[in-house]
């Protein structure tokens, strides 16, 4: 299945309302069918009754029908896939019976992104469809909760930064309608007024607007800050933080872009400590960090090129940039699958291609709300 088959059987499914060619078209998805959930927010039954049921909900939305055709197929397919990480997160209560699927939307985007990956879904259509994926139960608490201590305009700053809120807005809606549930009608109130309060902001269709890029990351990253007025920046190295599978073409790109920079890299320091992968992990780690906080204390320019895969991975180097005030471009780069492990057999490396393949289960593609500017360089 690929990305234009994708797209015939949505309009199949659209013209004939039958769901089941897509248990042949995802196979993923017939795990859905045999996957309980709890009948107090689920009386419909199982998750792929469920999903059906949104779906169709989804169909029926005025700003469905009114959407462009790529609009629609990341409406489609997220609403599809939304909870196609329920099988593996499913906790059942030996004592109450209680069923539960913790994580399930966080873990959901990285499956989704795998599966839209290997169908070659275009890059920015199968981001969409991730990031609404990893949040679609936000809306549903949003106003009612507190998220972090953070307010709910806040939160929808950020999102608004990360996703059409619009969207989220829409995918909720027809999660929530497509259910039997008691509280059904709350929970459809509490989308209606996050999309309000997303419109009041002023960013239901478009990111929320900064003064510029240094205030939008201090106020993203916690600061006390208003987007409208100005913070003094404080002066700090100029970093390029690579991120992307390993074999993505990190190397390639700082030899044509910054060939004359300081690069910070795992890789080159595991050759001058004479390691393979996984051989004294800690020694590399505190061998590259020494190398940064050298840079960054003199503010001068480098690169720090590591895979920074995962987000929590990504956070952890980006509190040390920041808290020398360096001015961060996250540089994202990505091949498709079987270019990635040609690339990886043909170089000296001791990664194996199957390790790799371990590592998609990490694979959270970087946001642009994590440094002052974000790149993104897709199959070059």
């Amino acid at each position: 299945m690929n990305y234009q088959a994708l797209k015939q059987q949505i309009a199949s499914t659209l013209a004939t309302d039958d769901f089941s060619p897509w248990l042949t078209c995802i196979p993923e998805l017939n795990s859905l069918i045999i996957t309980p959930q709890d009948p107090s927010h689920h009386g419909e039954g199982n998750v792929w009754v469920h999903t059906q049921m949104v779906v169709r909900a989804l169909l029926t939305q005025e700003e469905f029908t009114n959407a462009t055709e790529d609009e629609q197929f990341v409406l489609f397919m997220t609403a599809l896939l939304h909870d196609i990480a329920k099988p593996e997160t499913t906790v059942i209560d030996e004592l109450t019976g209680k069923i539960t699927q913790p994580r399930h939307s966080k873990k959901g985007e990285i499956r989704s992104r795998i599966l839209l990956w290997r169908m070659g879904v275009p890059f920015d259509l199968r981001e969409q469809i991730c990031r609404i994926i990893s949040v679609h139960q936000v809306p549903f608490f949003a106003l009612s909760d507190s998220v972090r201590n953070k307010s709910p305009e806040y939160l929808i700053h950020r999102l608004s930064w990360q996703l059409p809120i619009w969207m989220l807005c829409l995918q909720a809606k027809a999660d929530m309608e497509g259910r039997i549930c008691a509280d059904k009608k709350r929970s459809l109130d509490e989308v209606e007024l996050f999309k309000q309060l997303a419109f009041e902001e002023g960013c239901l269709y478009h990111p929320r607007q900064f003064v510029d890029d240094y205030t939008r990351i201090q106020y993203f990253r916690g600061s006390n800050v208003l987007p409208d007025y100005a913070l003094y920046p404080q002066e700090g190295s100029m970093v390029i933080m690579l991120a992307g599978l390993p074999a993505s073409g990190k190397n390639s790109w700082v030899s044509k872009h910054y060939p004359t920079w300081d690069v910070a890299s795992y890789d080159d320091a595991r050759s001058e400590l004479k390691l393979k992968h996984g051989e004294n992990e800690g020694l590399v780690i505190q061998f590259v960090l020494a190398k940064v906080k050298q840079w960054l204390r003199t503010k001068q320019p480098f690169i720090w090129n590591a895979t920074h895969l995962s987000q929590e991975m990504r956070q952890k180097a980006l509190d040390l940039l920041y808290a020398y005030h360096a001015n961060v471009e996250i540089v994202y780069l990505e091949q498709p699958e079987k270019e990635l492990y040609r690339r990886n057999s043909a170089r000296d490396t001791t990664l194996p291609n199957k390790a790799i393949q371990r590592l998609l289960n990490k694979w959270e593609v970087p946001l642009p709300t994590e440094a002052h500017k974000v790149s993104y360089f897709i199959n070059q």
